[in-house]
């Protein structure tokens, strides 16, 4: 382990100056936060009453928009990164299909390849600075990285999940990077992840656009808050996703994210900046153990609801509408095509986008775009297609058709009463999966591990 000295966040000299319309951007990520575990999606604590355990995050949506129908690409973490990063399926990349992909890579090495462009790399070409500041889950070093892939600067955790105050990963390996180089940190990583991303738009000139992708760990597991660093060392040796945690430690773990935002909303106004960035707040897929995805079903890895329905809070005062719900039906990957958009960054022709953006939509200047939205998963052989409020549910071999306007819990299996709808639904998602590579058979459906390989704590 080496330490370095701390960034200084210089802008790049030869960036072209940027029009002042363009927006900053600012990506936030939690990570397998529930649909209802924010104060606007309707918290409650261990008793049933109000959480108020996201207040600025609450804000944003009070002053932007909030969405009811926000969709992640996957019901597991790192295929969704995938689609945010590429703005397209996960599943056109043989990485896409892991589920997720392993800490561990001792029988393949899979990533997002360098070459391929991304959100990052094309916002940078259009002129922007480009950070990731938290969880990449792209590949491990030396052949993958957040700087190979766009980014001009990096701080965070390259697996999947990291200790909050060991900095390591689920393994016990040490994981915490800026750029390429290891480093030794003390602090809870919620905070320390808070406090690069205010330093580094403090950092930036002005004039100068920069694209943030703020990605938590938070509330993932190990469920510990700032005063469980003896919990930490007490569930390092027996599995940290199998001991630990309660709903008030959950929430305690959100509320701390929230003042993270809030620190971040406090940045933009100090610099005068906050009017013309675009804040994007939602989660990587559904919740988990403490997690609350009332009032739907499922969680983390189902393709019911709960496993893909997500919060989504957008605000940017200058560039959408305040104060507004939206329940147009969309895709982590669209808000890659939304966030180019606002950057005037081109997609590359080779790579053409799946998402759509949302701009013209949300700015009332376009009509919403009806089209299906699609899902597929080893893990228990699921398909999903989305059309407007129905939905084809495929799991464990056999079908479902729920009509989620009236069962939004998907409980009345409506597939005898409509066999036209099911068959219809059906036949999209076999011309929609033909379109692309079929799954490998050795992707993993779900990661299990032995935990008994698990080191004791060094720290």
């Amino acid at each position: 382990m080496t330490a370095r000295a701390p960034s200084t966040f210089a802008p790049t000299p030869d960036m072209p100056a940027s029009p002042a319309s363009r927006p900053n951007l600012i990506f936030i990520l939690a990570d397998d936060l529930g649909y209802a575990d924010l104060g606007c999606t309707g918290a409650v604590d261990a008793t049933g009453a109000p959480a108020n355990i996201s207040p600025t995050i609450d804000a944003l949506a009070r002053n932007g928009v909030r969405f009811t129908r926000a969709y992640s690409n996957s019901a597991v973490c790192s295929p969704t990164r995938f689609a945010l990063m590429t703005g397209r399926w996960q599943y056109r990349l043989r990485a896409g299909a892991e589920e997720p992909l392993p800490t561990m890579q001792a029988d393949k090495i899979l990533g997002l390849a360098p070459s391929h462009p991304t959100l990052p790399s094309l916002a940078r070409n259009a002129g922007y600075r480009t950070a990731l500041v938290g969880k990449w889950h792209l590949g491990p070093p030396p052949a993958f990285g957040p700087t190979l892939s766009g980014y001009d600067y990096f701080f965070g955790f390259h697996a999947g999940g990291s200790d909050y105050f060991a900095h390591c990963d689920p393994r016990g390996r040490p994981d915490l990077w800026e750029n390429d180089q290891p480093v030794v940190a003390d602090g809870y990583m919620t905070d320390l992840l808070t406090s690069k991303a205010c330093e580094f738009i403090d950092a930036q000139a002005a004039g100068q656009p920069f694209l943030l992708s703020l990605h938590y760990s938070a509330p993932h597991w190990p469920w510990l808050t700032r005063s469980d660093a003896a919990e930490s060392r007490r569930i390092n040796g027996i599995g940290k996703h199998l001991d630990g945690g309660s709903i008030a430690v959950y929430q305690e773990m959100i509320r701390v994210m929230d003042e993270g935002i809030g620190r971040i909303v406090a940045s933009l106004k100090a610099l005068g900046r906050l009017d013309n960035t675009l804040i994007v707040f939602t989660s990587d897929n559904g919740g988990e153990r403490f997690s609350n995805n009332w009032p739907f079903i499922g969680q983390k890895m189902d393709l019911l609801e709960g496993g893909i329905r997500v919060p989504l809070v957008a605000h940017w005062p200058r560039g959408l509408p305040q104060g507004e719900v939206c329940d147009y039906p969309n895709m982590t990957m669209d808000w890659t095509a939304t966030f180019l958009e606002c950057a005037g960054a081109s997609p590359d022709r080779d790579y053409p986008l799946d998402g759509l953006s949302l701009l013209g939509l949300l700015q009332s200047k376009s009509p919403a775009v009806e089209r299906d939205l699609y899902w597929r998963m080893t893990h228990r052989a699921q398909q999903a297609v989305i059309r407007g409020n129905w939905k084809y549910l495929h799991v464990d071999g056999i079908d479902y058709l729920f009509d989620l306007s009236a069962d939004p819990r998907e409980r009345a299996n409506l597939k005898q009463r409509y066999p036209a709808m099911l068959d219809d639904l059906k036949a999209a998602w076999t011309r929609w999966d033909a379109t692309l590579p079929p799954i490998s058979p050795d992707a993993r459906a779900y990661l299990v591990f032995d935990k008994s390989q698990l080191p004791q704590p060094t720290f």
